[in-house]
């Protein structure tokens, strides 16, 4: 006997409308399209199987080569499953956190999004979690957090450097502390475009790192006692180095 796991939670079998001739452009970028927007509508579920490929070019007027090359470019941005068999298809997927957070952090890095805008962005971001960092940070967050702390002293003994991937790597940790899911998928978005900017920063001042090094422990510090006013000065004056690392200027 099939589980409903198996065979996906209700097949969709091609209701009227639902899957129409496409006839111009690049057909299978608009069969994606099509699909896509099924989806955000809440027409197409996660768990949902799709028609046949079969089906499919029936009702979208296409080979089933050109239904195949659509099922593959939605696979490819977490929207279905492609599964083989006898219970097989192409199942309706909820994209994860971490594909929508790589999705989004590829349109910033595309994006006309200069560091010094990135720094600016943190400095309302990072600051405004802080009150929620004191309050729900638990022993396990404390414990990572200086874990990172303890990494970063050990490489500038030892390598006499500071890679600035362990301070981006600090402030993710630094909003999961918050316990709230949404918070943290915001900082992984902004993990690529924050490294950049760390980058260019230490361009500017061979030296940075050490000092912010130095900054993270005495936030984790006050974080420990919850103590908010404490750690929003660390955060405050640690993002303001930055941003006039990179905008030298103003």
């Amino acid at each position: 006997m099939s589980s409903e796991s198996e065979v996906g939670a209700r097949p969709i079998t091609g209701q009227s409308g639902m899957f129409n001739r496409v006839t111009s452009g690049r057909v299978s970028n608009l069969i994606v399209e099509r699909i896509r927007v099924l989806i955000r509508d809440g027409q197409l579920k996660a768990g949902d199987r799709l028609p046949s490929e079969r089906e499919l070019g029936d009702q979208f007027g296409v080979s089933r080569v050109t239904v195949r090359e659509a099922l593959k470019m939605l696979e490819a941005n977490g929207l279905v499953t492609i599964k083989v068999g006898a219970r097989g298809g192409a199942f309706v997927t909820a994209p994860t956190s971490e594909r929508v957070g790589e999705g989004i952090s590829d349109l910033l890095t595309f994006s006309v999004v200069e560091p010094a805008d990135v720094t600016e962005a943190r400095q309302v971001f990072e600051i405004g979690i802080v009150p929620l960092v004191c309050r729900r940070a638990d022993a396990q967050d404390v414990h990572e957090l200086l874990e990172i702390c303890d990494r970063a002293d050990a490489l500038q003994r030892t390598e006499g450097e500071y890679p600035v991937s362990l301070s981006a790597e600090f402030h993710v940790r630094v909003a999961r502390a918050t316990h709230n899911p949404a918070l943290e998928l915001l900082a992984r978005t902004f993990h690529g475009p924050v490294l950049r900017s760390l980058m260019r920063a230490q361009e500017e001042d061979p030296s940075v790192g050490i000092k912010g090094a130095q900054e993270h422990r005495e936030f984790v510090e006050a974080v420990q006692m919850r103590d908010v006013a404490a750690a929003t000065a660390v955060m405050t004056a640690h993002l303001a180095r930055t941003a006039e690392r990179l905008r030298p200027g103003e």
